[in-house]
């Protein structure tokens, strides 16, 4: 055998193995592609049911926000009323009542001074206190605090 020839051999038994080693990647490359096919039909089989359940949780949430914005837009309408209500019967009761209140007042006091200061008993007024640096001083001691 020549040189050339075992080098022909050589080159042959190289790109056998060559050819061996792409098989066996090839085949590998296959498994991996159907597991892979597999797992996105799994995964699809599982996201519809979810896509389903989360448009309907949504359209649920519509239904719900939908709600409570006719209910806001009603108290927004009843607060309105309300203070309409309120300024009504402030401004139709809240002059009389004034006024009769004043009477009252002016009805009593001129009834105390008819009577005279004899008639009516004047409770005793209460001692005025001050207050210094957390403590509380009678009116009486108050005049005599030291001048420094």
């Amino acid at each position: 055998m020549s040189g050339g020839e075992v080098a022909g051999i050589l080159v042959a038994v190289f790109w056998a193995i060559l050819v061996s080693f792409l098989a066996v990647a090839l085949a590998r490359l296959a498994q991996t592609l159907r597991a892979t096919t597999k797992l996105v039909a799994d995964v699809t089989e599982q996201a519809v049911p979810l896509l389903a359940d989360a448009s309907t949780a949504v359209r649920s949430a519509q239904t719900q926000i939908d709600r409570v914005d006719a209910i806001a837009s009603d108290v927004q309408e009843v607060t309105s009323n309300a203070s309409a209500l309120s300024t009504t019967v402030a401004s139709t009761f809240g002059g009389p009542l004034v006024k009769v209140a004043a009477f009252g007042y002016g009805v009593r006091r001129a009834i105390s001074r008819k009577a005279g200061p004899e008639a009516k008993e004047m409770p005793a007024k209460p001692s005025r206190r001050t207050v210094i640096v957390g403590r509380t001083v009678p009116a009486a001691r108050r005049g005599k605090r030291k001048k420094d």
